[in-house]
């Protein structure tokens, strides 16, 4: 099953890392719909989240809540958002989203434009709050 997340896993495709470990990937979403939207990807290759062993899931959500921690130190914004949706990409990934409002988790709205400039200062900002 090799994915676009394949892809960035192993270097083909490049991203706006944050974060990576042996397991885990942090980068941001290239269609974001806020500024800081990071999606989190388990290395190895699986669709559906649930078919996780116990100890990875868990292994996931704590990887998720160190990277969640550093995007509140660096982007203003009251909570962040989590959500698991797993349609686009047949591989298992947990978005990552600084939240105002409830509104501001909504897939459906306008996605934000930012430069790569931009994009690498961001990666960077989060990254140092880690």
């Amino acid at each position: 099953m090799s994915t676009i997340f394949s892809k960035i896993i192993s270097g083909e495709i490049p991203c706006h890392k944050i974060h990576e470990n042996d397991d885990f990937i942090a980068f941001l979403d290239v269609n974001p719909i806020a500024k800081g939207h990071t999606l989190i990807v388990p290395k190895f290759e699986v669709d559906y989240i649930f078919d996780m062993n116990n100890d990875q899931f868990s292994d996931f959500h704590l990887y998720s809540k160190k990277i969640a921690l550093a995007i509140k130190k660096s982007i203003p914004c009251l909570k962040i958002g989590t959500a698991v949706i797993g349609l686009e990409v047949p591989h298992a990934h947990i978005h990552l989203v600084p939240m105002n409002e409830v509104g501001d988790l909504n897939f459906s709205s306008t996605r934000k434009v930012f430069t790569p400039k931009e994009f690498a200062e961001i990666a960077k900002l989060i990254s140092s709050n880690l």
